[in-house]
């Protein structure tokens, strides 16, 4: 499959991002590569893990190793577009954090529609609330058999696209955690309206979307887990399981990119350098350098995707990952731009590109700040999981 990802990556998926970096606008939805997606069961169904079924329709397992290598490779050819692939996105995180069986039987139907392409999303973040997800605004209040949400959203990931958006709100603020709350929304329902997709410096292959809620409704049933799953402060540990999920993949990302780059200069160094100037030998003790960083955040991620897999608590070592991998990465990509000189820097190389792309890793689920404090909460004996 890596084999398979490698050659959809070079056909389709480098192409098509440096294009979006060039036009600021993700590709289309009924680009023929989402198409294509759809037909084959979706590549990012097998990335995230959810709503891939085998021929009997049965839902296969989560294979979680085989999925962070493959988002990794997607990654390498580039990141935005990975991200826009049809799929439920880090909404299928969330559902399989947090949903009952029958909730993610319902929401994950419309991934087994080949017919055409599908996207699912997941909004978080806040004009208020970036990092600290504690602090989030959007209200939740219950009317009879239904909620009603009022609250807006930002930098959600294709969910001007999306079938339907998981939307993190709250009961009660003055609760802090205790009152999140998990919610469905269908696109479609009245009183969801997107406010725009934003114009981003780097992986402008993917939509990033600001929308509103006013007094919209979601029938009870879309609440993810149900009410009992909210006793004591589940909710906010839902919240945080999805990104003991996200964060590793961040971290996969980030080392495919970081690949793109070393690659690249490779190329450059094998093709331009003299083969026994003292220039060539310090290009390659520098990519060196640069290959045994992204080993050990390749390493890291999978450790903590391993744990996950065998039902263990990984936020120590998700949020190692998402600490450790960003510098490395950008330095990767630096790095590369030294060897590769002058040509590096031109908006119509990969290069340039890449280094506008990278500053997402260190601030995307969760920023550096943000994961020392969850490392140094782990450290000192507090809940693994708080």
């Amino acid at each position: 499959m890596i084999e398979e990802v490698r050659e959809l990556g070079r056909t389709y998926m480098r192409p098509m991002g440096l294009e979006s970096d060039r036009t600021a606008d993700p590709p289309p939805v009924d680009h023929p590569f989402y198409l294509l997606c759809a037909r084959q069961g979706g590549l990012v169904s097998r990335v995230i893990g959810e709503g891939e079924r085998n021929e009997g329709g049965e839902a296969l397992a989560w294979r979680p190793v085989r999925n962070f290598l493959l988002g990794e490779e997607s990654a390498y050819w580039d990141r935005g577009v990975a991200l826009s692939l049809p799929g439920p996105g880090i909404g299928g995180a969330a559902l399989r954090s947090t949903a009952t069986p029958e909730q993610r039987q319902r929401f994950l139907e419309v991934f087994t529609d080949h017919s055409r392409a599908h996207w699912g999303a997941m909004a978080m973040t806040e004009p208020g609330a970036g990092s600290d997800v504690a602090r989030i605004q959007t209200r939740a209040r219950k009317d009879g058999d239904e909620w009603v949400l009022n609250g807006q959203k930002m930098f959600c990931s294709n969910a001007a696209r999306a079938d339907w958006v998981v939307v993190w709100a709250t009961v009660d603020a003055s609760l802090g955690r205790e009152g999140h709350r998990a919610f469905v929304v269908e696109r479609s329902t009245p009183g969801f309206e997107i406010l725009k997709i934003e114009h981003k410096m780097g992986s402008r292959g993917y939509e990033t979307t600001s929308f509103v809620l006013e007094d919209a409704r979601v029938p009870a049933e879309n609440l993810l887990g149900g009410e009992a799953f909210y006793e004591s402060r589940r909710g906010f540990k839902g919240a945080m399981a999805t990104f003991n999920t996200t964060r590793p993949l961040h971290v996969a990302h980030g080392v495919g990119m970081g690949r793109a780059a070393h690659d690249f200069a490779l190329d450059v160094v094998r093709s331009d350098y003299p083969s026994q100037g003292r220039r060539r030998r310090r290009a390659l003790e520098r990519l060196g350098e640069i290959r045994r960083g992204l080993q050990t955040a390749r390493l890291m991620y999978l450790h903590a995707v391993y744990l996950a897999k065998a039902g263990q608590s990984n936020a120590l070592e998700a949020s190692y990952a998402k600490l450790y991998a960003p510098p490395v990465v950008l330095r990767a990509v630096a790095t590369a731009l030294d060897i590769v000189g002058e040509a590096g820097v031109r908006n119509d190389r990969m290069l340039e590109k890449l280094y506008r792309d990278v500053k997402i890793l260190d601030i995307g689920e969760g920023t550096q700040q943000v994961q020392r404090v969850v490392v140094a909460r782990q450290l000192l004996d507090f809940p693994r999981d708080v």
